[in-house]
């Protein structure tokens, strides 16, 4: 996002909920003060992660619905996203496509990158909202059809099993091994379609991800590998191509490839 910013590209983050029912991963802000106002707090973090990328953002307007790996989920707060009537929620989504008309949207795949409700719900959320804007008979000429969609895929396994291979190859203790022991990750590495370079920009991520402080534990794992460990073995962000109106070349290394 900060590359695309900062080559003049409008990006806007849309963000679905606002965290009430977050964890506080960071052990220094862990208090009763903090959990009290725990929404406002991350209003605050957005809004300082944002101006450190230089993107934009709009908030969905649901509550967190809180985390479960219980399947199927068990009945969701009132006023969650989880709990939302998904149409009412595509269509708020697809008010925002229509304005907007993005050429590119990024969002969760179906297990969400895992499977918290809310990644999983902003999956199904935008893909029926993707829908709901392309509809001539919702929307007559305002309707849009958003030209590239992709998944994240940041998280698997091929990637911090390198991260991992290389910081121990540097001197440093496993990094990865929780996660490596995690199966959620080994869905990905086949999807991958697309990997945009983009490693002069690892500090700005950095500082946005700090920005968001009740949600990162600055000691931890995504802060142990040295910067040039990550820009020498893994200097990209990796993506699935799920969606295009114009022709590609597979693999790509840009977002707007076909578009430019």
């Amino acid at each position: 996002m900060a590359m695309y910013a900062a080559q003049g590209v409008e990006v806007t983050v849309l963000t679905m909920t606002g965290g009430e029912r977050g964890d506080v991963l960071n052990p220094a802000l862990d208090t009763p003060q903090v959990r009290h106002n725990i929404a406002e707090v991350r209003r605050r973090e957005m809004a300082r992660a944002s101006q450190i990328l230089g993107v934009d953002h709009i908030w969905l307007g649901y509550e967190d619905s809180g985390f479960t790996l219980e399947q199927p989920w068990p009945p969701m707060p009132a006023g969650s996203l989880a709990a939302a009537d998904i149409r009412e929620s595509a269509a708020r989504m697809a008010e925002i496509l229509v304005r907007l008309r993005p050429q590119v949207l990024v969002t969760y795949d179906e297990a969400g990158g895992y499977p918290h409700p809310d990644h999983v719900m902003c999956h199904r959320v935008s893909m029926k909202a993707l829908s709901y804007a392309a509809d001539k008979e919702r929307y007559a000429d305002r309707a849009w059809v958003v030209p590239k969609v992709y998944y994240q895929m940041g998280f698997h396994r091929e990637r911090f099993v390198a991260l991992d291979q290389a910081a121990q190859a540097a001197g440093l203790a496993s990094v990865y091994s929780g996660r490596l022991g995690n199966t959620v990750y080994d869905q990905m590495d086949h999807r991958v379609t697309t990997r945009v370079e983009c490693g002069e920009f690892f500090e700005l991520r950095d500082q946005a991800l700090r920005a968001h402080a009740t949600q990162i534990d600055p000691k931890g794992t995504f802060f142990m590998i040295p910067m040039d460990i990550q820009r020498a073995v893994w200097p990209t962000e990796d993506f699935e191509l799920v969606r295009s109106t114009v022709p590609v070349s597979l693999p790509e290394d840009d977002l707007f490839a076909g578009l430019r």
